[in-house]
């Protein structure tokens, strides 16, 4: 799996999670049963380098709307085009609490949930066999789930 914008990866090794059958176990690796976990995030020098090679699945979750608009449509090629089998993205759909050090608020991209839904659709239509999952965010507690 690729975590696509993954900032620090804090979590992924340090999440302690009970499993269904109620036995603990630290890190999401294990906990999802996979292998391997790859990140990148241009942000953070341990994972600024582009992974190379193609992953079961790819998830981004706080990125997309942090990014400018201009670039939605490569960045949603590159996330499908990293996928084997499908990807999972959420994108929030209001302003952010915190500015940039420009003033401009933190989600450049602030866009309707019907406009998100045609640009996964385009990347889906170019990606044919990669299925996607999408958390669109309405508000910190409250998101609706796409598929397709």
């Amino acid at each position: 799996m690729l975590d696509y914008g993954a900032g620090k990866a804090e979590g992924y090794q340090n999440a302690v999670v009970k499993t269904a059958d109620g036995r603990t176990v630290k890190g999401l690796a294990p906990f999802w049963g996979i292998d391997n976990i790859a990140y990148f995030d241009p942000g953070y020098e341990p994972f600024a380098a582009l992974p190379e090679g193609q992953f079961d699945g790819v998830i981004s979750t706080d990125v997309l709307e942090h990014c400018p608009e201009e670039d939605i449509d490569w960045i949603l090629r590159e996330i499908f085009a990293y996928s084997r089998r499908f990807v999972f993205c959420t994108v929030a759909v209001y302003l952010a609490n915190k500015k940039l050090p420009t003033g401009e608020n933190a989600h450049v991209t602030v866009k309707s949930p019907g406009w998100w839904l045609d640009k996964f659709n385009a990347a889906r239509d170019e990606f044919p066999l990669i299925r996607y999952h999408l958390a669109v965010m309405h508000t910190r507690e409250r998101m609706t789930y796409i598929e397709g």
